[in-house]
């Protein structure tokens, strides 16, 4: 799943077209693991400095209790960004994925993502589906670039200081799944 470069900093990859998805990560010391209860205070903080409609710290507790797919990359103590997913049946739906505004522009955001479309294939996935804010034009860029695409459009789905804000909805569907039906359709002819 992943290759050292020279630093010895790990960079995940996507074997589909030979490259590298996932940018290398500038800190060294972080590591990617499941997010643990003692995670959810920095978390927290985190949310509420990203959001101006936060989840309640609950909300993350659910998410651990129900078993969703919830991830942390961290370095000496300290949470760097965080990802959660639900995965259901052949689906999933990344609830939330976020970067702290110290660690930003570093590529933790796209090894997060990177991390959770690989988690999701392992289970066999089909699509993966998330939503964004109208105006996260760097999110919108990110999902782009990791081959997301814009299905349709939630009015008014997420609070704003200016009443409601929009909501993008992407989607991701599975290369195997693709490949497959382009293959029974090359058979057909």
């Amino acid at each position: 799943m992943g290759e050292k470069d020279r630093r010895g900093t790990e960079a995940l990859i996507d074997e589909t077209d030979g490259g590298t998805v996932a940018t290398r990560l500038k800190d060294p010391v972080s590591q990617l693991r499941p997010l643990r209860e003692h995670d959810l205070l920095q978390v927290s903080r985190i949310e509420r400095e990203a959001y101006s409609d936060p989840w309640p710290l609950d909300s993350f507790r659910d998410c651990l209790e129900f078993g969703h797919s919830c991830w942390v990359l961290a370095g000496q103590g300290v949470v760097q960004a965080y990802g959660i997913m639900s995965i259901e049946l052949d689906s999933a739906h990344v609830l939330n994925l976020c970067v702290s505004s110290r660690f930003r522009r570093q590529g933790m955001g796209r090894s997060m993502l990177n991390h959770l479309v690989q988690a999701a294939r392992t289970r066999d996935v089909e699509s993966i589906f998330l939503e964004v804010r109208a105006s996260n034009l760097a999110a919108i860029h990110l999902y782009r670039s990791a081959g997301f695409v814009e299905i349709g459009v939630r009015k008014g789905y997420y609070p704003s200081r200016n009443g409601r804000e929009d909501a993008l909805i992407f989607v991701l569907r599975d290369w195997r799944i693709s490949k497959w039906r382009t293959l029974e359709g090359t058979k057909r002819s």
